[in-house]
């Protein structure tokens, strides 16, 4: 098992020639795995795409179902909503888990001496099953007419965030169930007024995917940011070019013509 050094070279910009360890989130992959492109502006370049509007409601949903399910940790009790499913597991009683909480300071992490990137992520929550794997566990917090409720149309980027935090547990040297679960939220709008309170559905959403996948795009990572060679455009949710390529690119023409134009003047 190989862990984090003191030192690294953080989340600045990535330094070809540096040997301190360069730090990586679960999310860059992800973003590396939509867009090599925009991963290289980010993590080569410094420059990042723009930042979306904090979620302030969803996280506040997050912290009561860990606030929640704390209780059950402590008392080593089921969650009725694990008992409305049928399912085995309590949440994993461990010193670690605020540090794995921690996805800013700290997180679940692990050292991939190949390339010396330093991997990590924060996870919401871990069950155990009576046979001692973790059981990696997500929360979701949405308000949607139709949301994910089955394995086969959750989002592709929940499938890689889920497949990510097990290969670094696995890393770490613990043995992880194949199955993951997605606590899925979705708050109900067809009430027929606010009454200062907002009702949920709650669904347990399970997951069994496998990530092999995982090294060859750290491998591939690493190789694209030692290289000088801007990668091409990447894609976007909806299968087309990346959005934010694309936006960059017509910007850029335009904002050129102008200035052209300005300077003939």
């Amino acid at each position: 098992m190989a862990s984090g050094s003191s030192k690294s070279q953080g989340y600045g910009v990535f330094d070809p020639f540096s040997p301190e360890p360069f730090r990586v989130s679960r999310s860059k992959i992800d973003l590396f795995t939509e867009c090599p492109r925009c991963a290289y502006l980010d993590m080569r370049l410094g420059v990042k795409r723009p930042s979306m509007p904090a979620f302030t409601l969803n996280n506040a949903v997050d912290e009561l179902l860990k606030r929640e399910f704390d209780i059950h940790r402590a008392e080593g009790s089921k969650h009725p909503l694990v008992l409305r499913y049928g399912l085995d597991a309590v949440p994993l009683n461990d010193d670690r888990m605020e540090e794995w909480r921690d996805a800013l300071r700290r997180g679940i992490r692990f050292l991939h001496e190949p390339t010396n990137l330093l991997i990590r992520g924060g996870i919401d929550d871990v069950w155990v099953n009576p046979a001692g794997e973790f059981i990696i566990v997500d929360y979701k917090a949405t308000s949607k007419k139709v949301g994910p409720s089955t394995e086969e149309d959750l989002y592709d980027s929940y499938k890689r965030q889920m497949e990510i935090y097990q290969w670094l547990f696995r890393r770490n040297g613990f043995a992880v169930s194949p199955t993951g679960y997605f606590v899925y939220v979705n708050g109900k709008s067809d009430a027929k007024a606010f009454d200062g309170k907002l009702e949920f559905d709650i669904e347990l959403i399970p997951y069994t995917g496998s990530d092999a996948w995982v090294e060859p795009a750290i491998l591939d990572m690493r190789e694209v940011l030692m290289s000088d060679d801007i990668p091409p455009v990447g894609t976007s949710f909806g299968g087309g070019p990346c959005e934010y390529c694309t936006y960059r690119e017509s910007a850029g023409k335009i904002l050129r013509k102008v200035h052209a134009k300005n300077s003939e003047k």
